[in-house]
C-alpha cells in the first residue's frame, strides 16, 4: 500500500524522534547509521548479528508487531476465557469497591502514575502529601507511633518485621516464634528470609502460650488465617517478661473494630492495605505496612517520608532518614527494599479519606454482619463453627464433605477456600451482598437464619478515636476529593509534563493503551489462590511472558513473582547459593562486586549470608581486570557469584565482560548480570548468551510499566537452566515448587504484566531493536551537545556512551562553588526534573534520555543545561556571589517572587523565566529548597494533629 495511506504504527507513536530527528541525532555523534552506532558503542563479541530476515536473534519468535487495536482485542480475547467469580477465599486477599473517583483520578491518570520516586521532592510535594497520608492512616489504625511509607506486600513486610526484631532485641538467640495461624505465604516467605540469615523458625499454636527456650520476637496474625480474633495481650506480655519483641500481622479494616496492635503493647504491626480500594489483581501489586513505636523509628526499613520546612520557613515533605540505606551502608544494610508501593499506598490512603474513619466502621460492621449471618446460618444447620470470635472469615467443620461444598459453592458462581479434607473458609468483604451469603449456606446444604439483627458488639473492643486528622475529614464529596486529587498532581513533575532524565532509572513513555487492560475486571478481580480453571487468560499471558523475556535476555527460564528489582536480585541469589549448596559447595560464600555498583546489589548478597568483596574499577569506570583476576584467584574455593552491571554502573559498554564472565566461571562461581540497563541490550546483545546465569530485568524500566511515583514495579528473575530448580516457588500454587518463596502472591503483581505483554506485543522484533539503538543514540547525542559545558566522565573503548552519560561537576563545584544540588534544583525553574545526582559518582549528574522522548525535548534539556552552565560561570566570574545566585536561590515559588523588596543581584525575571516565557510551559515548584538536616533532627512522619488546623 502506498504510504500516503499509512497510518504511524505503535512503534512509530512510542519512539520519539523521526526519521528526520534520528539523522540529526546520527549526523552530531559522527555516525552514519544506528547499526555504525552499535557496532561501535558494543563489543563485537556481544553484539549479536541480524538473522537472514533481518531479525535479532532471540526475538525471532515474536509475533510480528500488533496495532494498539489489534493487541487490546487479543487482551481483551485473553481477559475473556478468565471467569470473575464471587471470591470467598480471603487469605490476606479480599475484594474491595474502588471509588470511581480514586481510579479515574489515580490509577487512570499519567499525573500519578507517571511520577518517579520523590528523590527531589521540592517537585513532588504532592505525592509526598499523599504518602504522609498513608503513613497516617496506618499509624492511626495499628495504634503505634510510626510507619513506612509501604513495603511491597504483606510476606515482604513480615520478613521486615523479623529482621528489625532482630536487630533491635541484639541479644544472642536467633530463635523467632511464629503463629501456627499466619497466613501461609507469610510463614513462606519468613521461611526465605530466615534461612540465610541463620534465624531458626519455630513454629507454634500461641494461643496455648510461648513455647521453651530463648528467642528474640515473635509474630502472629490478627485476625488469624482460619479467622479467629484472639487477644494477644497476654502473649505480649509474657513476650517482654522473655526479652522478646512481638509484631501483629493485622488487618486494617479489621482493627477499626478490635483493639488494635499498639494498644495491647505490641511492638511491631505489619500487614496490606490491597482490601482499602486496591483490587485482588491475581495477587497485586497492593501496598504492604510496616509500623513501630518511636523508639524503633531508625530501625524501620524503606521510606519514610517525614515533615521538615524550605528556605522561607514554610512546612514541607521529603523523604526522611536511612531511605536509601542500601546505598549509604552497601553490604551493611538491613534490607535491599528501596522502592515502595507509591501509586497503591496512595490509592490506599485517598480510599480512607474519602470514606473517613465512620466510613470505614461501617464497612467493617456491614462485613462481619455478613460473616455473622453466615455463622448463624450455619450453626442453625447443625454445622460446628470452629472459631466463636470472628470478623470477616467463617471457619466451617464438615467431616468429610469440605471438596463436596467447595464444589457446590462453584456451581453458585462462588469459590471458597478448601482449608482440607474436614475444614472450610468463607470469607466476606467489602463487596459480599445478602445473595451471597444464602448461595454459600445453600452450598452447605443450609438457609439463613430469620430474624433478629445481627451485631458486632462480641467483638469491638476498639475504644480509640482514629483519622481525625483533616484528610480524612475534608473530601466526602467527589468534588471535593476530585479537586484535592488534582491540586496534590499539580504540585509534581510527572512524564505527563516533563522528560524525566533519570539515569539508571529509564524513565519511558507509559503508553494508554498498554495502561487500559489492568483494571479489566477479568484482571482486577482475580484472586491469587483462584482455582486455575477460573485464570487461563492470565495465565497464558504469564506464559507468553516467560517465553518472550527469556527469548529477549538469552535465558532458559524466569519467574515473574519478584515484585520489585530488589526482590529479582535477591532471588537470583538465592538461585545461586541453593545451586552450590544442591552440589555439595557450601563454602562458596564470596561474592565479587565492582565498587561502582548499585547499593541493593551489595545489600542483596548480604541478605543470603554471602560476604561481599569489592572490586576495584579503572580510571575509565571499566572493572579493573588485574583486580578482578586477583580477587578470584585468592577466593577461588569460596567465590559464589560475581554481581556486574551491564552496561555499567557508569553507563558504558565494558569491552572485556566475556573475560569477566570467563574467569569467574573458570573458577567455579556464577556470573548474576543485574538488568537494571536492559533498556540498551533488547535486540542487541543477550546476557544469558555472553555470560550471564541469572538476571534480574525490571519491567518498570526497560518493558514499560510505570513508576507510579515509586511504585509499583516487578523485577522477574531469569536463569540458565541450571539455575532453574530454585527459581521462586510457592507454597499454594501447584505448579511451582514449595521453596524460595520471596513474594507473597505466586506471580507476584501480575494485574500489572498486561502492560508489559502489551509494549512487546505491539513494538514487534524490531521495533524493541529500534527502541534500544535510538535510545543509545540519544544519550549519545546528549553527552557529545553538553561534554564542552559539563565533561562526559566515562565512554567507552570508541568514545561512545550506552544509554546514559555521566556529566562530571565536581572541577566546576570545586571553581564556583556551585553544587549538583544546586543544578538540580533550578532545573525545576527550567520545567525539568533533574538526572540523577551523585550517583553513582559524588558531585556528578547521571543522564537517561530514553527512547521516548523527542528531539525537541532533548534538545530543550540540552539548551536549559547550558543556560545553567552560564549562570555558573557569572557565579565563577564574581558577578553573582557563590551564596545568592539563582542556582542557590532555586527552586522559586510564585510567592518567593512577589514580594516588596527584592534584595537578589538577579530579577525576578531571571528566578523564574531564565530562557524566556515562551521556552516551555512553566511548572511553578510549590516549597522553595527544603532542610533535609532539619527534617531528620525533628522527624515528623505523620499528619499534624488537628489542633495545627485551628
Amino acid at each position: 500500500m502506498s504510504d500516503q495511506f499509512r497510518t504511524p504504527s505503535f512503534v512509530d507513536r512510542h519512539i520519539g524522534p523521526d526519521a528526520h530527528a534520528v539523522a540529526t541525532l546520527l549526523g552530531t555523534i559522527g555516525v552514519s547509521s544506528l547499526d555504525e552506532l552499535a557496532a561501535k558503542a558494543l563489543p563485537a563479541g556481544i553484539l549479536d548479528p541480524l538473522t537472514g530476515a533481518g531479525t535479532a536473534p532471540g526475538l525471532e519468535h515474536l509475533p510480528p508487531a500488533a496495532t494498539e487495536h489489534e493487541a487490546l482485542a487479543e487482551l481483551r480475547a485473553l481477559a475473556e476465557s478468565n471467569t470473575v467469580a464471587v471470591s470467598m477465599i480471603g487469605q490476606g486477599y479480599y475484594d474491595t469497591l474502588t471509588p470511581p473517583v480514586l481510579r479515574r483520578n489515580i490509577l487512570e491518570n499519567p499525573a500519578w502514575y507517571t511520577a518517579y520516586t520523590p528523590y527531589q521532592p521540592e517537585i513532588s510535594q504532592g505525592r509526598l502529601e499523599a504518602l504522609l497520608n498513608f503513613q497516617t492512616m496506618v499509624s492511626d489504625l495499628t495504634g503505634l507511633e510510626v510507619a513506612n511509607a509501604s513495603m511491597l506486600d504483606e510476606g515482604t513486610a513480615a520478613a521486615e518485621a523479623m529482621t528489625l526484631m532482630h536487630r533491635a532485641v541484639r541479644g544472642p538467640s536467633n530463635r523467632l516464634v511464629v503463629d501456627s495461624d499466619v497466613y501461609a505465604q507469610t510463614a513462606a516467605v519468613l521461611a526465605t528470609r530466615a534461612e540465610p540469615l541463620g534465624i531458626e523458625i519455630v513454629t507454634a499454636d500461641l494461643r496455648h502460650g510461648l513455647p521453651d527456650g530463648d528467642f528474640f520476637g515473635v509474630i502472629v496474625q490478627l485476625p488469624g488465617a482460619g479467622g479467629a480474633i484472639t487477644d494477644w495481650s497476654e502473649l505480649v506480655t509474657q513476650a517482654h517478661d522473655r526479652g522478646a519483641l512481638i509484631a501483629v500481622g493485622a488487618d486494617l479494616l479489621a482493627l477499626t473494630l478490635i483493639a488494635p496492635p499498639g494498644e495491647i503493647g505490641a511492638d511491631v504491626a505489619f500487614g496490606t492495605t490491597q482490601r482499602f480500594g486496591v483490587p485482588m489483581g491475581f495477587g497485586g501489586p497492593h501496598a504492604g505496612y510496616l509500623a513501630v513505636h518511636s523508639k524503633h523509628a531508625r530501625q524501620l526499613p524503606g521510606r519514610l517520608v517525614g515533615v521538615s520546612v524550605d528556605a522561607d520557613g514554610a512546612a514541607a515533605f521529603r523523604l526522611a532518614l536511612q531511605t536509601r540505606e542500601q546505598h549509604i551502608r552497601r553490604d551493611k544494610a538491613t534490607s535491599n527494599i528501596c522502592t515502595a508501593q507509591v501509586l497503591l499506598a496512595v490509592m490506599a490512603a485517598m480510599y480512607a479519606s474519602y470514606h473517613g474513619a465512620d466510613g470505614l466502621r461501617a464497612i467493617a460492621l456491614r462485613v462481619h454482619a455478613q460473616a455473622s449471618a453466615l455463622a448463624a446460618g450455619l450453626s442453625g444447620a447443625g454445622i460446628e463453627v470452629v472459631h466463636p470470635s470472628f470478623f470477616d472469615t467463617v471457619l466451617a467443620r464438615v467431616p468429610g464433605r469440605a471438596s463436596e461444598v467447595r464444589a457446590a459453592a462453584k456451581e453458585r458462581g462462588i469459590n471458597v477456600w478448601l482449608v482440607d479434607d474436614d475444614h472450610i473458609s468463607v470469607s466476606c468483604d467489602e463487596a459480599t451482598t445478602d445473595g451471597h451469603v444464602a448461595d454459600v449456606l445453600a452450598a452447605f446444604s443450609a438457609e439463613p437464619t430469620v430474624g433478629g439483627d445481627v451485631t458486632a458488639a462480641s467483638i469491638v473492643t476498639r475504644i480509640s478515636e482514629f483519622l481525625t486528622h483533616p484528610a480524612f475529614t475534608r473530601y466526602r464529596t467527589e468534588t471535593e476529593m476530585m479537586r484535592y486529587l488534582r491540586a496534590l498532581a499539580d504540585k509534581d513533575i510527572a512524564l505527563d509534563r516533563s522528560m524525566i532524565p533519570l539515569g539508571s532509572c529509564t524513565m519511558k513513555l507509559n503508553a494508554a493503551a498498554e495502561m487500559e487492560p489492568i483494571t479489566w475486571p477479568e484482571f482486577a478481580r482475580q484472586h491469587p489462590f483462584a482455582p486455575a480453571s477460573d485464570t487461563p487468560g492470565i495465565r497464558r499471558l504469564i506464559a507468553d511472558l516467560q517465553g518472550w523475556l527469556t527469548g529477549i535476555t538469552g535465558y532458559d527460564e524466569i519467574s515473574l513473582q519478584p515484585n520489585a528489582g530488589s526482590q529479582g536480585e535477591y532471588a537470583g541469589l538465592l538461585a545461586i547459593r541453593a545451586y552450590h549448596a544442591a552440589r555439595g559447595d557450601t563454602d562458596r560464600t564470596v561474592c565479587l562486586i565492582p565498587a561502582s555498583a548499585h547499593g541493593t546489589n551489595a545489600a542483596s548478597a548480604a541478605m543470603v549470608g554471602m560476604q561481599v568483596v569489592v572490586v576495584a574499577c579503572r580510571a575509565n569506570g571499566d572493572v579493573d581486570l588485574d583486580d578482578l583476576r586477583a580477587k578470584v584467584t585468592e577466593h577461588a574455593e569460596r567465590l559464589a557469584a560475581l554481581m556486574i552491571t551491564y552496561p555499567s554502573t557508569h553507563g558504558v559498554y565494558e569491552h572485556d565482560i566475556a573475560e569477566i564472565c570467563a574467569a569467574v566461571h573458570d573458577a567455579g562461581g556464577q556470573v548474576y548480570v543485574d538488568g537494571a540497563n536492559l533498556n540498551a541490550l533488547v535486540g542487541l546483545a543477550r546476557p544469558g548468551r555472553f555470560g550471564g546465569d541469572v538476571s534480574h530485568l525490571n519491567l518498570h524500566k526497560t518493558f514499560c510499566i510505570p513508576h507510579g511515583g515509586g511504585g509499583p514495579g516487578v523485577g522477574p528473575v531469569a536463569v540458565r537452566s541450571h539455575l532453574a530448580p530454585y527459581l521462586p516457588g510457592h507454597p499454594l500454587a501447584d505448579e511451582l515448587s514449595d521453596e524460595h518463596t520471596v513474594s507473597a502472591a505466586p506471580y507476584g503483581s501480575a494485574s500489572i504484566l498486561p502492560i508489559t505483554w502489551a509494549y512487546i506485543r505491539m513494538m514487534g522484533a524490531q521495533g524493541l531493536r529500534s527502541a534500544s539503538l535510538v535510545a543509545i543514540a540519544s544519550a549519545n547525542y546528549i553527552a557529545r551537545r553538553l561534554d564542552e559545558y559539563y565533561p562526559v566522565l566515562y565512554t567507552g573503548e570508541n568514545g561512545m556512551v550506552a544509554h546514559e552519560c555521566i556529566l562530571d561537576l565536581r572541577a566546576i563545584t570545586k571553581a564556583t562553588g556551585v553544587t549538583v544540588d544546586d543544578v538540580a534544583k533550578r532545573l525545576a525553574d527550567y520545567g525539568f526534573h533533574a538526572p540523577t545526582m551523585s550517583f553513582p559518582v559524588a558531585g556528578t549528574l547521571m543522564v537517561e534520555p530514553t527512547e521516548s522522548e523527542s528531539l525537541a525535548e532533548v534538545d530543550a534539556f540540552c539548551e536549559a543545561m547550558i543556560a545553567i552552565r552560564g549562570e555558573i560561570d557569572k557565579v565563577g566570574s564574581g558577578m553573582w556571589s557563590v551564596d545568592d545566585n539563582p542556582l542557590r536561590g532555586a527552586p522559586h515559588t510564585a510567592e518567593s517572587l512577589l514580594v516588596e523588596d527584592w534584595h537578589h543581584p538577579y530579577t525576578r525575571e531571571q528566578a523564574a523565566y531564565p530562557l524566556g516565557k515562551g521556552f516551555r510551559p512553566k511548572v511553578w515548584p510549590p516549597v522553595r529548597r527544603i532542610d533535609g538536616a532539619y527534617g531528620d533532627r525533628n522527624l515528623v512522619c505523620s499528619c499534624p494533629p488537628v489542633e495545627a488546623f485551628a
